[in-house]
């Protein structure tokens, strides 16, 4: 009976441990993404900002290409980079709490196994 419950507490264990490795890894890929996403948006606006504000410039919205001006597109592009650089702000601080969260749930929990070699 003793070794059940030992078994049932050990699968609790893994089991929140991976949802811990999970979550972080779902995080460090959305911050992934909004990084590379901030580097284009950089791209483009340092592309576009000697360019003369009357010139034509084309934007893919939803897979849909529209045709604007340059003067246009960069302010609604610095919005979209400002936004995107508040969400990093924000993921990195959840990364970083779960983080610290999983590291304090190790302490009181986790007893460290060694894998036969």
């Amino acid at each position: 009976m003793a070794s059940q419950v030992s078994l049932k507490k050990q699968q609790e264990l893994q089991t929140t441990y991976q949802t811990y490795k999970n979550t972080l890894q779902s995080v460090a890929q959305k911050i992934g993404d909004i990084e590379q996403e901030t580097e284009e948006h950089k791209l483009v606006l340092e592309t576009l900002e000697p360019l003369s504000g009357d010139r034509k410039c084309f934007r893919m919205i939803n897979g849909v290409l529209t045709e604007r001006t340059v003067k246009e597109i960069v302010p609604i592009l610095k919005t979209n980079s400002d936004g995107l650089k508040k969400t990093l702000d924000e993921l990195l601080k959840q990364y970083k709490s779960k983080q610290d969260e999983m590291e304090k749930w190790k302490k009181n929990n986790v007893q460290v196994v060694q894998q036969p070699q």
